[in-house]
């Protein structure tokens, strides 16, 4: 992939020649027609989450004020400006979410429209250009379309994680918005979070301030992501699975777990998840909302969850894309350990908003309506 400042030629291929179905067809169970069937070099039984290189990539330049038509291709290396405002002053963001082998053979995008609207949102705040709804999404279903071999069978647990990301580049030294930008997609195949099935986690809380007050900690961009590396070390060094951040204005209210949203539910049942405006909005929360409200029955409520209050509740999760839900066993706030339901465990409650959730991403359940977008 290259921008003006190279010559570089690299091999493209043009999505409209692409037809997933006559790629090499074949069926799974008898079901719908399948592009490329699965990679026989994957052990999808031992999947992680780490990279590996796929066929085809889409990538768009964004110059003199508009999108340049996209396009796949099979280059995996970014050729960029050694004065991109990306690589000198953090102006990229990136998006996270995954395709799904549904039940009945078909391949799931569980609501790119979100993620779609939350990158227009971190590129608002760090004025990088707009990528249209309508672009994003056909770029992640080209990605899929194009990379079906490696797209975990149904009942392996495992995904096609997709990345998108935008990021400023061209000739540049001073503070300012570039005047070119990238925005391109990959996938990598994964598997699931919890190997040995779903399990608590024990988490510690943080010293350190995720995010600023007034900052960019609602926006998805990698410098939320490089300052969680020591803390995230520095949980693991004394035995945690990560750190919980506190709101940085009084440190007294949870925000994030990690990288991923905080959940908990009261003894008498209710949904509580914080709201702050330096939390960045979680798909996964939004759904597991929707889902304890409509499907479950439950109250729900965003709002304050104070971090010596925790004895209110009788479970916890922390809520992403990366593992859905990973309970939360415990929590270690200075000298005190709080247990909520177990550290070996799973909640009952946890637990049906995990299947509930899966269920509609991997096609077992119904799924409220615009939820679910099919690849063809």
């Amino acid at each position: 992939m290259t921008d003006s400042s190279t010559a570089t030629s690299t091999p493209t291929i043009d999505p409209a020649t692409i037809n997933p179905s006559t790629i090499d067809p074949s069926t799974i169970d008898g079901t719908a027609p399948v592009a490329n069937p699965a990679h026989p070099e994957i052990d999808w039984n031992t999947l992680g989450f780490s990279y590996i290189r796929t066929d085809l990539r889409y990538v768009a330049h964004w110059k003199e004020g508009a999108w340049g038509e996209g396009k796949l291709t099979e280059d995996n290396v970014l050729h960029i400006a050694e004065g991109s405002t990306a690589l000198h002053y953090g102006q990229q963001c990136f998006e996270g979410m995954k395709a799904y082998r549904a039940k009945d053979g078909t391949v799931n995008l569980f609501r790119p429209d979100m993620n779609a609207a939350r990158m227009e949102r971190s590129c608002d705040r760090l004025l990088m250009p707009h990528v249209p709804p309508e672009m994003f999404i056909d770029a992640c279903k080209q990605v899929v379309a194009a990379n079906l071999r490696f797209l975990p069978p149904y009942g392996t647990g495992g995904s096609l994680y997709l990345r998108p990301f935008v990021i400023g580049v061209g000739d540049n030294i001073g503070v300012r918005t570039a005047p070119e930008f990238i925005f391109a997609v990959f996938c990598v195949p994964v598997g699931p979070y919890f190997k040995g099935g779903l399990s608590p986690v024990n988490f510690i809380v943080s010293d350190y301030d995720r995010a600023a007050p007034n900052g960019t900690g609602a926006a998805k961009v990698g410098g939320n992501y490089a300052a969680s590396l020591l803390p995230n070390q520095e949980a693991h060094a004394r035995g945690f699975g990560d750190c919980v951040y506190l709101d940085p204005e009084t440190h007294t209210k949870i925000e994030e777990v990690g990288s991923a949203n905080f959940f908990a539910i009261t003894h008498e049942g209710r949904f509580v998840t914080p709201k702050s405006p330096s939390i960045l909005a979680s798909i996964t929360r939004q759904s597991l909302l929707v889902l304890a409200r409509d499907r479950l029955g439950m109250d729900v409520e965003e709002g304050d969850v104070f971090i010596d209050n925790l004895s209110a509740y009788k479970e916890a999760g922390a809520c992403g894309t990366a593992a859905v839900i990973t309970p939360i066993g415990g929590i270690q706030y200075k000298d005190d350990f709080h247990v909520f339901h177990s550290e070996t465990e799973v909640g009952p409650v946890v637990r049906r908003l995990y299947d509930e959730l899966t269920g509609v991403q991997f096609g077992e359940r119904e799924a409220p309506e615009g939820w679910i977008v099919k690849v063809e």
